[in-house]
């Protein structure tokens, strides 16, 4: 399946796909997070999937910005514009 095709497991498979259920404007805001060059990324599936576990996306977006004022406390340069 899809999975296989993918090369990850049918859990990670279904992880990355619970994000759909992510509001389009934070779904936007994660397609447009700057490319990682060196080093590893902040931004992470474990910090994302319990945002997408909440179908409100109000709650999303409170979550979102939550994350992002976290970030940005740690590096200015790993926030995306919009989606707050």
């Amino acid at each position: 399946g899809l999975a296989r095709r993918g090369r990850v497991t049918r859990a990670r498979m279904t992880q990355i796909l619970n994000l759909l259920n992510l509001a389009p404007d934070l779904q936007e805001a994660i397609l447009f997070l700057p490319r990682i060059v060196a080093g590893r990324d902040r931004w992470t599936l474990r910090q994302l999937l319990p945002i997408a576990a909440h179908l409100d996306w109000r709650v999303q977006r409170k979550l979102w910005r939550e994350l992002c004022s976290r970030l940005k406390t740690e590096d200015d340069s790993t926030v995306p514009n919009g989606a707050g």
